[in-house]
């Protein structure tokens, strides 16, 4: 049974730079937001906070909805669902080992959109150049756009 996989990205732009993690997938070196998925029950906004934190060491604080993107990996069946978020970025936990939660990520590093550019053939997704143009676009939404129920709830015989 085919289903989306439901992920989560961070668009964090600080002096003109976003935070970008490189991670090593099948011995290549890609580059991605600060992204990953989402676990069984955790709200997509709590998701992007953790991954980040686990990508970067950075602590983050989503405060609005960037988007919401669809990919499908060519040639595969394989689709992400990537619910995108910007918001305010905290401090960077020094004690915090990159790579622990999530095999593969290398470094965090920050870069202009001209360096994203540069380093296209390195994207793990084209989401990656999408999500930076969208977020200098001025695209955002509030987070009171998203609900998230932790139980069905019945409304006039209706599940909401």
């Amino acid at each position: 049974m085919w289903k989306p996989n439901a992920t989560v990205a961070a668009v964090i732009e600080r002096d003109g730079r976003f935070l970008m993690v490189e991670e090593r997938i099948n011995g290549e070196l890609k580059l991605n937001q600060p992204a990953g998925h989402v676990e069984f029950g955790e709200s997509i906004v709590a998701a992007c906070a953790r991954e980040t934190r686990e990508e970067t060491a950075y602590h983050f604080t989503p405060t609005a909805f960037q988007g919401l993107y669809q990919w499908t990996v060519p040639g595969t069946d394989l689709t992400y669902l990537r619910f995108a978020f910007t918001g305010e970025l905290g401090e960077h936990d020094e004690s915090l080992v990159l790579g622990l939660a999530d095999e593969g990520i290398e470094a965090a590093v920050w870069l202009t959109r001209d360096e994203l550019v540069a380093r296209a053939e390195q994207h793990r997704s084209p989401l990656i150049l999408a999500c930076v143009d969208d977020y200098l676009a001025g695209k955002s939404y509030p987070l009171a756009i998203l609900q998230m129920f932790d139980e069905v709830q019945k409304f006039d015989g209706l599940v909401k």
